[in-house]
């Protein structure tokens, strides 16, 4: 009788024991993200944490729709200059402090005023933020602005505990707090990221883990390996050569999505005294280098053709890619005819690259390409967020970066190109330029704007700050042990209603 209920005892026990166990959710990441303040950090991994750290006004579907977040609804004026928001009124951030509109207004003045504030360009058009209700707020702009409502829905619109900002200042960073379904618990850098699950979050009971550690593993294979023993739950980036090995394995699941973003080359043109060289001050060389540059070769050989050729901001799928300039073929005796023209026969190129597998066999690729038409690319493999560091300092001639994308087309190229943009780290300035960019942004017309861009395109084309060369497709990998994850075009992992079965 005794040994009965012992055994009873026990098998309740681990009942319980077993779900809070199986409660931590370890996520794979490529890089280690750059410091975790949404109105300073860049990095595509960075978003990935703030997932689920940091809510945004709005969100989007995996069809691209705007939805509500912690904004319930919204309405806009006639004359397209003043945006309400109403706002939801059972949050609060993860130190107490509630979710309302000053919050709201403390936050936008934030990303525009915070002298190290990458945010900038996207919230310039806002002339003020009127608190028109506790849980209601009104966006007052300078001119109409088309792009608003999806910076919301990305860094733009994460909503920072106000008090915790002012108290932290540019160090917010080390110590996190917004009103997401998970809480920061702690950072080792190079190492993990740890987050708690927040009991008071408005939508818990879609949440279905106590704790989410992001780990940082820049080798692909590292990361499969880490999987496939049980190390890892999910990883983000799964190398397009091991798609057909994930696919056969039982054990794990496959999941991809067409991407919004690029990868390229970021060339310095005026970012200090490293652009003061052959490849930053003559635009000839640049594209000399791109026609050096096979762009399918590149897409078979590193990514087994799941990827896209690109040479523009947007895909050629996309609406926005302007087909008066095709993809070029690679023409290796033009491309040495422009560095003749130029005045060299052979050059020097120093491109720095992140020290993952996948960027460096692409970068020793296109090293091997370049070479033919005179290029001698030394490659500087670096840890990203070093990568990062030294492209914003300027200490750089040429970077291998992407961008993951963003739904309105202005988050794909404004902030890059724009004289005063929050990352043109080539530091690329034109006032047509901006003229042009700024004009797309005007207009709910999307005949216009395509307009606008397609004659940006014609200078950028020729003056070529940014080299394109593929855009790619997101791939994750996960265990069979997980269910409910939905792919989305941005790259997110969002984990509302993903569970263990």
């Amino acid at each position: 009788m005794r040994k009965s209920l012992l055994a009873a005892l026990l098998l309740s026990a681990s009942t319980v024991i077993a779900p809070a166990m199986a409660a931590d959710l370890r996520i794979g990441l490529q890089e280690d993200p750059d410091v975790l303040d949404p109105d300073q950090s860049r990095t595509f991994v960075g978003r990935i944490v703030y997932a689920s750290l940091c809510d945004k006004l709005v969100d989007i579907t995996p069809d691209l729709e705007i939805v509500p977040q912690l904004a319930t609804g919204w309405s806009w004026s006639d004359d397209g200059l003043t945006l309400t928001m109403d706002l939801r009124e059972d949050v609060t951030f993860h130190d107490g402090t509630p979710f309302d509109a000053e919050a709201v207004k403390a936050n936008i003045d934030r990303s525009q005023n915070l002298p190290e504030s990458r945010r900038k360009s996207e919230v310039k058009t806002i002339q003020s933020v009127e608190v028109t209700g506790p849980h209601q707020v009104q966006f007052k702009l300078k001119g109409p602005d088309a792009t608003l409502l999806a910076q919301f829905a990305d860094r733009s619109g994460m909503m920072l505990s106000p008090t915790a900002a002012a108290a932290a200042g540019v160090d917010f960073g080390a110590n996190p707090i917004c009103s997401g379904p998970f809480k920061f618990a702690e950072r080792i850098a190079q190492d993990r990221i740890v987050l708690e699950k927040f009991g008071d979050y408005w939508n818990a009971d879609a949440i279905n883990f106590d704790k989410v550690t992001f780990l940082p593993i820049p080798d692909t294979t590292v990361r499969l390996a880490n999987l496939r023993s049980g190390d890892l739950d999910m990883l983000e980036r799964l190398a397009a050569t091991d798609a057909t090995s994930v696919k056969g394995d039982d054990s794990l699941q496959y999941e991809e999505a067409v991407s919004l973003g690029y990868q390229g080359i970021t060339v310095n043109v005026g970012n200090g005294d490293r652009a003061n060289n052959p490849v930053g001050q003559d635009a000839r060389i640049r594209e000399a280098f791109s026609l050096a540059l096979d762009r399918d070769a590149i897409n078979q050989v590193v990514f087994e053709g799941a990827f896209a050729p690109g040479n523009q901001p947007f895909p050629p799928t996309s609406p926005w890619y302007d087909k008066d300039h095709p993809v070029p073929s690679r023409d290796v005796e033009k491309a040495k005819a422009l560095l003749k023209e130029a005045g060299h026969d052979s050059l020097d190129v120093e491109v720095q690259v992140a020290n993952n597998p996948v960027q460096t066999q692409l970068m020793q690729v296109v090293q091997a390409m370049a070479a033919e038409a005179g290029f001698n690319v030394k490659l500087k493999s670096m840890e990203f967020a070093s990568l990062l560091s030294d492209q914003s300092a300027g200490d750089y001639q040429a970077s291998q970066i992407g961008w993951s994308g963003r739904v309105d087309p202005d988050g794909n190229i404004h902030q890059f190109v724009t004289c005063e943009g929050g990352i043109n780290d080539s530091k690329y300035c034109n006032q047509e330029i901006d003229a042009l960019l700024d004009a797309a942004r005007t207009s709910t017309d999307l005949e216009i704007r395509k307009e606008k861009y397609d004659a940006a395109r014609d200078i950028l084309n020729a003056d070529m700050p940014l080299i394109y060369l593929y855009h790619v497709t997101w791939i994750w990998a996960l265990s069979d042990k997980l269910e409910g994850f939905t792919p989305y075009p941005d790259g997110m992992i969002r984990l509302e209603n993903v569970k263990f079965k």
